[in-house]
């Protein structure tokens, strides 16, 4: 079935983008910087098949994705949710998955056609190289986040409006450096803290894997993007600062508002403008708000954007205390995490193997002795 018969708005088929900029080539190939050198190999050696390493055999119930309690539906107690039957409800948890995780299909989409962007813009083949990795991470995504919609919740949404005008604004800026700024900072960076929060909370295995595995990627995109911006600003002028910082106080607050899910209380009928406030104020959501911008804040204020407007900007929507956060150290976990998971899932495997192996011992009265000249493989014969 075509995904586009999947989707639960209408949707136009494709979406065109007038690039600006220059392509820029380097015939420079014997220096670079060590530690983007080093993070480029990292990249290489941690590629992975999205095919075989999630275990797509595990179920999923569409009503049901996440395993989350219905505190965090966002109206959660309001006169809304009382008037809302069982299957109603069911239906709403549903689509809230669907729309979350079409959203990070589509941002991964988008962030892959921007780290192609970056090979052919960035000036250093240093940078080219590790963003030919990154493309080549989030087409991987975004293959294992259409499987997830297509083949466990079989519903997808349309991009939302605010992701669509950053993605926008983010490919059309003809300066080299702002899909760095865009993507890796403000999208990938919102991701990320969006995965993270629904990696640790979820009780179900499938969409666990998937989001531990995607934050191993995108903890070393967020840092490629720190490493290359941070030697850029340092080089430029406080008006040239402003302007950027102007661009990433308006992409946090599209950002920020993206989070309503307009869509899908349009889907059930309920007025998004009566909504808004109730989910501004949800306790869940606001937690959840504020928990989003811990990994944009101190990234932006890691490559020199500091600025009083950007500051009080973040005043405004509470979360300036967040420019604190060790980033090394989120980073770090995220990447502890997908490696002790799949420690555990093969560890468990290996156990089940032997076990079953055990089983067809005894069952079949096998016994296990020396292979003759001849015998069957593995070292089992039969008596």
């Amino acid at each position: 079935m075509s995904t586009h018969d999947m989707y639960i708005l209408p949707s136009a088929p494709d979406w065109s983008v007038e690039a600006a900029g220059e392509t820029r080539f380097s015939w420079e190939y014997g220096d670079g910087r060590e530690k983007l050198l080093a993070l480029y190999q990292k990249g290489k050696d941690k590629q992975w098949d999205a095919e075989k390493r999630i275990d797509w055999d595990l179920e999923v119930d569409p009503y049901d994705v996440l395993g989350l309690p219905d505190e965090t539906i966002a109206i959660y107690g309001t006169r809304y949710w009382d008037a809302m039957s069982d299957r109603e409800r069911r239906d709403l948890r549903r689509h809230f998955a669907s729309w979350q995780f079409s959203q990070f299909l589509h941002g991964e989409q988008g962030a892959m056609i921007t780290a192609a962007r970056i090979v052919e813009s960035v000036p250093d083949l240093d940078a080219k190289f590790y963003s030919a990795t990154q493309t080549m991470d989030e087409a991987r995504h975004a293959e294992l986040y259409g499987r997830f919609l297509q083949e466990k919740i079989g519903m997808v949404y349309p991009i939302n409006d605010q992701l669509q005008a950053l993605l926008k604004d983010t490919l059309t800026d003809s300066r080299w450096d702002m899909p760095y700024l865009g993507m890796q900072v403000l999208i990938e960076g919102l991701a990320l803290a969006a995965f993270g929060l629904l990696r640790d909370m979820t009780t179900k295995p499938l969409p666990k894997q998937i989001l531990a595995y995607v934050m191993q990627d995108e903890a070393r995109h967020v840092a490629f993007g720190r490493l290359t911006l941070r030697d850029y600003y340092a080089q430029l002028t406080q008006a040239e600062l402003r302007d950027r910082e102007d661009f990433v106080i308006e992409g946090c607050y599209l950002m920020r508002d993206r989070l309503r899910g307009v869509e899908v209380w349009q889907n059930f009928g309920i007025d998004h403008k009566e909504v808004a406030p109730l989910v501004d104020q949800a306790p869940y959501m606001r937690a959840f708000r504020k928990l989003l911008f811990s990994r944009i804040v101190p990234c932006v204020r890691d490559v020199g954007l500091w600025g009083e407007r950007l500051q009080q900007a973040y005043v405004d929507m509470g979360v300036l205390e967040l420019g604190d956060a060790n980033l090394d150290l989120l980073m770090r976990q995220d990447e502890d995490i997908a490696e002790q998971l799949d420690v555990e899932r093969f560890k468990a495997e290996e156990e089940a193997r032997k076990a079953e192996v055990h089983d067809a011992i005894a069952l079949g009265g096998l016994r296990t002795t020396p292979v003759e000249s001849g015998g069957p493989p593995g070292g089992v014969r039969s008596d």
